[in-house]
């Protein structure tokens, strides 16, 4: 197997774990541009020879994932003037927990999974470690209540995706990516927006006093 591939999973594994345990928002951003940069350099390392299309797969990545996205995250992260998830719906230990029991159900899972033959090693461990990805960015959709936060886990959930069509060098996985990617930029652009407008009238930006608000709004309609 190859030593660089193993060393880029295991950054991937680390950063979902970082992103589990951190309540700084500026750090989340900071591991969603190192998630960005590990996607740039997978399709390098795993084409036996380069063509064209790893090159502008891996030069997308970078310029997308590990800047653009997170520039954006960065100002809407100013613009509210929120720095830290202090209340999250899931304790920080808790969500350790419940990660490192996710990744290792995504490890026992690719295992009972069949594979073509002709798959290498390092595309077999590429697996586990997608599941795993995407697996966190749900989590930390549903176990925080800053909607910045929830941004970047959509934005790691979507970075497991592309680490499975990268990975596994799926037909057409090039074209399905860009598709996901557009769906996801246009997310974190509304939400950006949306956050720097809800942070003018209010005190917080907490989703879930959202949810309130638009009960209170229903029922007084009533």
């Amino acid at each position: 197997m190859n030593l660089n591939i193993e060393i880029v999973m295991a950054f991937f594994l680390l950063s979902c774990l970082m992103l589990t345990a951190c309540s700084r928002m500026l750090h989340c951003i900071r591991i969603v541009v190192l998630q960005g940069l590990l996607l740039g350099v997978l399709p390098l390392l795993l084409a036996e020879h380069i063509h064209t299309e790893q090159y502008v797969a891996a030069a997308l990545n970078i310029i997308i994932k590990a800047a653009a996205l997170p520039v954006l995250l960065y100002l809407a992260m100013k613009k509210a003037d929120v720095k830290r998830e202090l209340e999250p719906l899931v304790s920080y230990p808790v969500s350790l927990l419940v990660v490192l029991c996710g990744i290792a159900g995504a490890f026992m899972l690719s295992a009972h999974l069949s594979l073509p033959e002709s798959s290498s090693n390092s595309l077999r461990l590429v697996l586990p470690v997608s599941f795993s990805v995407v697996f966190t960015g749900l989590f930390i959709v549903m176990a925080r209540k800053k909607a910045i936060t929830q941004a970047i886990g959509f934005l790691t959930f979507e970075n497991g995706i592309a680490l499975f069509g990268t990975g596994m060098m799926l037909e057409c996985g090039l074209a399905v990516e860009l598709g996901i990617l557009l769906d996801v930029f246009v997310l974190v652009f509304v939400m950006g927006i949306a956050v720097m407008r809800i942070n003018r009238a209010f005190e917080h930006i907490d989703s879930d006093k959202l949810v309130l608000l638009g009960e209170t709004s229903g029922g007084n309609e009533k």
